[in-house]
């Protein structure tokens, strides 16, 4: 292994432990000690990765939005040529996120409850990272309408945001709860709402 790949790994080990230690004290109740203690390790080779806590928190919210865009990056958005297909292809992105929900849930905290307080970069990141989410799921909707299996008059922006809302919204309601286990309720209830609406037919 070489020295650059060595550095790049010890870096992935302290984002790794920062970002569970971020989410479950948040940001400013976290010192550079709590995490090089956890790491088992001393200042110094803190300080030879990162240039300051902030420095790190940058990195953290780097990778955590890298995993989410990774859960994501077997779907197309253009694949759907039909109201099924597209259905099909809101479970399959809806397991890859309860599959990362389970691996990682220190993420959800992160992005929602403790980053976007730290200061102004940091919440145009949070920002940032949110608005190409919004993107992502306005171009599965818009090839949706494009397609005609989706409402002509479909407002793409809004309906984007509130699928994204309401999923966010079920990862932190399932956070440390028991039913976070069943991924297939929480799908089933989340694509028959998308598809079906809540009205009797």
């Amino acid at each position: 292994m070489t020295k650059q790949e060595l550095v790049d790994r010890r870096q992935r080990e302290i984002i790794a432990v920062a970002s569970r230690v971020f989410a479950e004290r948040g940001y400013h109740n976290t010192g550079v000690a709590d995490i090089a203690r956890e790491l088992g390790a001393g200042h110094g080779t803190f300080y030879r990765y990162f240039e300051s806590k902030l420095d790190l928190l940058r990195h953290v919210l780097d990778h955590a939005v890298d995993r989410i865009m990774a859960a994501l990056a077997d779907e197309d958005p253009g694949a759907s040529d039909t109201a099924q297909e597209y259905r099909a292809q809101v479970e399959r992105i809806g397991a890859a996120l309860f599959r990362l929900l389970r691996d990682d849930d220190h993420l959800v905290r992160l992005l929602t409850m403790h980053a976007s307080n730290v200061d102004a970069e940091i919440t145009a990141r949070v920002s940032e990272a949110a608005e190409s989410l919004f993107s992502l799921t306005e171009s599965y909707l818009r090839n949706g309408v494009d397609k005609g299996f989706l409402r002509a008059d479909l407002d793409i922006e809004i309906t984007a945001r509130g699928v994204n809302g309401m999923i966010l919204l079920g990862a932190l309601n399932a956070l440390g709860r028991e039913e976070a286990i069943n991924s297939e309720r929480w799908i089933r209830g989340f694509t028959d709402l998308m598809f079906d609406g809540i009205t009797a037919r």
